[in-house]
């Protein structure tokens, strides 16, 4: 059930504060040697702080199973995955003690560490990641196994996933994908998980609330915490709880971001969660999609219309005006992540500039109405938005403003996504973006995906940045991917970004905001993805209350 308005928010948040105090078993500890020593350092380490109360995301609308898309834009909290980021968005070593692949790209071998265990006890070994990666792969779900050939166990703790074509983005899956137990696994698991993370399952109330407890067996570093609850609020409800210093942690927008509140700080969080506007890259040549849709636009299938809205957009003022000055300007789909060419960034907000690329394009107003035209064309179209998304909103009915006086006509509109499936593929279109997975850039890039739904709904398409991105996938060391990913961008001649073809007009990145109580120590945080899930979670096990 989904509970909407801020006085059942409310109340639902009394009843949550109720039941995260008293409604949960205590976990089990076993007294005894090196795990009697661990017990110990953890309650130094939280300074009698043992639990907290944390509004930070929306309640996941199919539970807690990774094999179905959990976990993948943050932490899957319950699970271990085989490897992870840390918070220089280096991939290390989680369950795995190593890893190695072939030098065709095509056979990853992982050997796995021996001492972990699932929550309820049970060895984690090699069959369980073959369960994992088969089950995740048959589910046919977000989780995009489509390339895995096979997987196998070499023996316990050795497994050997083989590829059918060399991928080099396939480490992060590995990053991303929690461990599930073959002996624990069924149709009930998504509602009640188990794993070998830092954190074990205990309670989801749905609607309102999901109570979790430290892992004892977790074989890393304990977290300072045994037991955290996660109230499902949203942004003003989680305001004012923040407000009323009943929650640890909250997670706010921009809007509530300029108020004090006693005994908390506002962390703001840098992340690749970025907005952008999608342009038609191909004309209007009476083509439609199987559905019947109609696709292209002959103003927005001109580079001079694209550079000249994107050079006239004034980044920073969207940023001050609209975000409170908790964001940064965005230039590409993947900002300061490793495989970012920062030759994306360019001079933005000048009218002047932008006017010669219209006139140099051959835009003028030869009728006086004030809109450049083209060939009989007028610079017109729509911008269309998610209706309910008001930070969406303002950055459509902005960047329409500020590209007024170059002459084009922006009007936006609000509609629902039902709609915006219909109108994609002929009109512009604000949206949002952003994952610590280069494989986001081919997705949203590629000619293979034109026109598969909100990957690259304006058809855009360039041979050569194909290639450039084929070619990193293809790659076996990650080195080189790199390398190829940033031409795919620009290579000095051609690319996707702005200096390009410029099929976007990127505007901003969003911070992540969170009113966090001035004694949680929340640790080095990631560059945070998209807004999907609890990035802030990531690191759990180095959050720490500091007295």
């Amino acid at each position: 059930m989904k509970l909407r308005g801020r006085s059942i928010q409310l109340a639902v948040l009394a009843f949550a504060v109720i039941a995260a105090a008293g409604c949960s078993a205590q976990p089990v500890k076993k007294e005894t040697g090196s795990e009697l020593q661990a017990s110990a350092s953890t309650a130094d380490k939280s300074a009698g702080k043992e639990e907290l109360i944390l509004a930070v995301g929306g309640e996941p609308d199919t539970g807690f199973d990774p094999t179905t898309g959990w976990g993948r834009y943050g932490s899957p909290l319950f699970q271990s995955t085989l490897l992870k980021r840390n918070s220089e968005m280096e991939i290390v070593s989680d369950l795995a003690a190593s890893y190695e692949t072939s030098t065709d790209g095509l056979i990853w071998t992982v050997k796995l560490r021996e001492d972990a265990r699932f929550s309820d006890g049970e060895a984690l070994t090699a069959d369980d990641v073959v369960f994992t990666y088969e089950t995740a792969k048959d589910s046919s779900s977000v989780v995009d196994l489509t390339n895995l050939d096979s997987v196998m166990a070499m023996d316990d703790y050795t497994v050997e996933l083989t590829l059918k074509q060399p991928q080099s983005t396939f480490v992060y899956v590995l990053a991303t994908l929690g461990i599930v137990p073959e002996h624990a696994y069924g149709d009930n698991y998504a509602q009640n998980p188990v794993g070998s993370g830092p954190f074990k399952f205990v309670q989801w109330d749905k609607g309102q609330q999901l109570i979790v407890e430290r892992n004892e067996l977790y074989y890393g570093e304990k977290p300072s915490f045994s037991k955290l609850t996660f109230l499902f609020l949203e942004e003003d409800a989680a305001f004012a709880a923040a407000k009323a210093g009943t929650v640890d942690a909250a997670f706010v927008t921009p809007a509530f971001s300029t108020q004090q509140i006693p005994g908390m700080k506002l962390e703001s969080l840098q992340s690749v969660d970025n907005r952008g506007i999608m342009f038609p890259y191909v004309p209007e040549e009476g083509r439609t999609t199987e559905e019947g849709y109609p696709i292209g636009n002959d103003v927005t299938a001109d580079i001079s219309i694209r550079k000249a809205i994107n050079v006239g957009i004034d980044r920073d003022a969207l940023v001050e005006g609209i975000l409170e000055g908790e964001g940064t300007p965005a230039y590409s789909i993947s900002d300061n992540l490793p495989w970012w060419n920062s030759d994306t960034v360019f001079e933005d907000g000048s009218i002047e500039q932008a006017k010669d690329i219209l006139a140099e394009g051959g835009w003028e107003d030869s009728n006086g109405d004030g809109t450049v035209d083209k060939n009989g064309i007028e610079a017109e179209f729509t911008l269309i938005y998610s209706s309910g998304d008001s930070t969406r909103q303002s950055l459509a009915i902005a960047a329409a403003d500020m590209v007024k006086p170059l002459g084009i006509r922006i009007t936006v509109e609000g509609k629902s996504w039902d709609e915006i499936d219909k109108l994609m593929f002929s009109n512009a279109v604000l949206l949002g973006f952003g994952s610590n997975d280069p494989l986001e850039m081919y997705n949203v890039y590629s000619s293979q995906f034109a026109g598969m739904e909100y990957y690259n709904p304006g058809y855009y398409n360039n041979p050569q940045v194909d290639e450039y991105m084929e070619a990193a996938l293809a790659a076996a060391d990650e080195d080189e991917a790199m390398e190829l990913w940033k031409k795919a961008q620009w290579d000095g001649t051609t690319g996707l970004s702005t200096s390009g073809d410029a099929p976007w007009a990127w505007l901003v990145n969003l911070n992540h905001l969170y009113l966090v109580n001035e004694k949680l120590d929340i640790g080095e945080q990631q560059i945070h993805p998209h807004g999907h899930g609890w990035p802030i979670t990531a690191n759990i096990e180095e959050w720490e209350w500091k007295e």
